[in-house]
């Protein structure tokens, strides 16, 4: 093949493929420049002036290389591999580093092998990095565990890439040896391994990082961003459904620039399907004053970089002719998409057929309840003050305010106050562990919100005023095998999107699911939750006991700052 390669290069034959009449990026020297790209088989063999077999014309176009997404949960778009392949190839992103971390804290190694099998035959290189904490802590309940010694024995696995977002920042620090010993069996695999450390400094920084951690997608602060970039870590930037940092790009400079990557972590149908992947990253970063170019090697050449992914992320000789053809860089609209030299979407559309998806017996059935009562989410409160839950808008960061309280026959009071309950049932054992909360300032009123996808045990998260509907809610979700639910009690309907796939995705196509998506996350504004929150995305975020500050597990509240169980009580 060398030889074919060489002779297309040199002119001496026709190329299999060129994209002529382009503008493309040079993503080495930062600038734009003009010309033809050869390709012959999956590689690119040169740029100038070419002939082609075949030849596609892109004058007016602008030519990019394949966007790769450095961190992303496959299990949040609610999709299938396939399906989620479907809308984020056309949109211009060929290659993503994927944690199964969801499906794993659910199904264990089943749930890896899954996502590495239905992505088999989709034109997406899928990077999949075995989870390296499940459960994310030791204090909640999970469908599955993988200790050190599951990690030593599958992280050698030839699907496997990497050791996925290392949130279990404490137990690296405090040497904690089977912790330690999941990082040792990268090391000795010679894989990466994924960070997650929000507001992790000084010499803890240092000791987190000594695990040889590459990565950081929780970083909030200018002083945090600098501090790891001189410590020589990659910072993501995201653009999630919930989990958004896009500012953080306004800290890029001459001389870290190649430091920054883009990932979107956790990013529904809904959104994929309307607003986009990487291609609404790049959209808002230059809105937002961000050079054009500079957006595009953040999401190409750095991401390839970081994750050692050899003759990826440029447009020059022998790499890889992942390419994407845009209207131009203030829209990044992609006419055309190439992967490995093949046309596999043009005008927004697939080109590949995904009808025929994966579907193990092992991921489905996964929901495991008693049926559950009113009496169930009585929360009975020993004074007139308590600690109610917060989150700020656009995050998953969440409070832990104050509030006065009234109670009545053993049970809080709601009416006239903008609380609400919180409960976190599990449904993996069939423990009968109800962890119950207060949340303040969500907005929603008149029944229950419910849903599987719970970070990152997934138990099933359920929000309300009204006992009631929060019991039908939650047997709803058993009765369907997992997804999403509403109960309106004054209309006394009940509205729900089924998840079979581990209780976190649906084996549906796209497009009738995010539509369904779509009506029901309206449906619960409808009710009160507010737009400043993802109404089911923001609620799944409210069990995840990696990031501060208030937490509710099955087991109970949780105070993450200190790594302890509170009591609701003030």
């Amino acid at each position: 093949m060398l030889e074919k390669y060489i002779k297309a290069a040199t002119r001496k034959v026709k190329a299999d493929l060129v994209l002529k009449n382009t503008t493309y990026i040079d993503v080495f020297c930062g600038v734009l420049r003009k010309g033809d790209i050869a390709i012959v088989g999956e590689k690119i063999v040169g740029t100038g002036e070419y002939e082609g077999v075949e030849e596609i014309d892109c004058k007016g176009l602008t030519v990019v290389p394949g966007y790769i997404d450095g961190h992303v949960h496959i299990e949040s778009s609610q999709l299938s591999p396939e399906e989620f392949a479907s809308l984020i190839v056309p949109r211009g992103t060929t290659t993503i580093i994927a944690d199964p971390h969801e499906i794993t804290n659910v199904c264990g190694m089943a749930g890896c092998e899954y996502i590495a099998k239905a992505s088999q035959n989709v034109p997406l290189d899928v990077m999949l990095q075995l989870p390296s904490c499940v459960p994310a802590t030791p204090f909640e309940t999970s469908g599955a565990t993988l200790a050190g010694k599951d990690i030593e024995k599958n992280i050698v696995n030839g699907y496997i890439f990497g050791l996925g977002e290392f949130m279990n920042y404490p137990g690296i620090i405090n040497c904690d040896p089977d912790t330690l010993k999941k990082a040792e069996a990268a090391h000795s695999a010679g894989k990466i391994i994924d960070g997650h450390a929000p507001a992790v400094y000084g010499y803890d920084l240092n000791g987190y990082l000594c695990a040889g951690i590459s990565t950081d997608h929780e970083c909030v602060y200018k002083e945090e961003i600098e501090e790891k970039i001189s410590k020589g870590v990659y910072v993501h930037i995201r653009h999630g459904s919930s989990t958004k940092n896009l500012g953080n790009a306004k800290y890029i400079t001459d001389a870290n620039l190649r430091r920054f990557i883009l990932c979107t972590d956790d990013r529904h149908a809904a959104d994929l399907k309307e607003k986009g992947h990487l291609d609404d990253a790049l959209r808002k970063l230059v809105a937002d004053g961000l050079d054009p170019v500079r957006a595009v090697i953040c999401a190409t050449l750095n991401a390839a970089e970081c994750y050692n992914l050899k003759y990826r992320g440029a447009i020059a000789p022998y790499y890889l002719a992942d390419l994407v053809a845009v209207d131009n860089l203030k829209n990044f609209n992609a006419k055309y998409v190439l992967k490995n030299g093949k046309l596999v979407a043009k005008d927004g559309k697939p080109l590949f057929d995904t009808s025929k998806r994966y579907l193990p017996a092992n991921v489905l059935n996964t929901v495991h309840l008693k049926n559950m009562k009113a009496d169930d989410f009585v929360l009975t409160l020993k004074g007139k003050k308590a600690k109610a839950m917060t989150i700020l808008p656009g995050g998953v960061v969440t409070g832990c305010e104050i509030v006065e309280v009234e109670s009545r026959d053993g049970d809080v009071v709601l009416e006239n106050t903008d609380l609400l309950k919180l409960a976190v049932v599990e449904r993996h054992k069939m423990t009968g562990n109800i962890g119950k909360a207060l949340f303040k300032g969500y907005g929603f009123k008149g029944g229950a919100l419910g849903i599987t996808i719970a970070h990152d045990s997934h138990n099933v998260i359920l929000m309300g005023d009204d006992n009631e509907s929060m019991a039908k809610a939650a047997n709803c979700l058993k009765e369907i095998g997992g997804g999403m639910v509403i109960v309106d009690k004054a209309k006394g309907e009940v509205h729900s999107l089924t998840l079979d796939i581990a209780g976190l995705m649906s084996s549906r196509d796209a497009e009738s699911l995010q539509s369904d998506s779509r009506a029901l996350i309206e449906r619960a504004h409808a009710m009160g939750v507010k737009r400043d929150y993802e109404a089911f995305m923001s609620l799944a975020f409210l069990s995840l006991a990696v990031i501060p500050k208030l937490k509710l597990l099955d087991t109970g509240l949780f105070d993450v700052e200190k790594f302890s169980f509170t009591d609701i009580n003030a």
